[in-house]
């Protein structure tokens, strides 16, 4: 339920609520979202804090916009185990805007740069993998 009186903000209250149904598998992944008209509606808030709240859990990779079709929750990738070597670093950057689109990943979805002993590095994209040590 939303509140328009509570301390926090009424597109805030529409994400927690839109992101407790895709983590509570209410959404499931692929799905759509209903339509910004019908939350609107259904919540009596505008459509533009209907669309802060979707950029909020877009931000977040939970959603993906897909113009004209609508908004669908995201669906996992599979995850590649990486584990580090002798002398291998790993850490965590937001990617640039080739990298976003090379890997082909959402907003808000940062990179692991994996950085070997002689200095080489390797760009993985951070929801796709699993860094671990021997």
């Amino acid at each position: 339920m939303i509140d328009p009186s509570a301390d926090r903000a009424v597109f805030r209250q529409l994400a927690d609520l839109l992101r407790s149904q895709i983590e509570g598998g209410e959404l499931a992944p692929g799905e759509p979202l209903p339509s910004e008209l019908r939350l609107a509606q259904e919540h009596g808030i505008s459509r533009t804090t209907v669309r802060q709240a979707i950029g909020q859990l877009r931000t977040e990779g939970l959603v993906t916009v897909d113009r004209p079709r609508g908004t669908f929750v995201r669906v996992p990738e599979p995850v590649e185990v990486i584990t580090l070597g002798r002398g291998e670093l790993a850490s965590a950057r937001m990617p640039t805007d080739a990298e976003r689109r090379t890997y082909r990943l959402g907003e808000g979805v940062p990179v692991i740069v994996i950085t070997a002993a002689d200095g080489s590095t390797a760009v993985h994209p951070a929801d796709r993998v699993q860094v671990t040590r021997p």
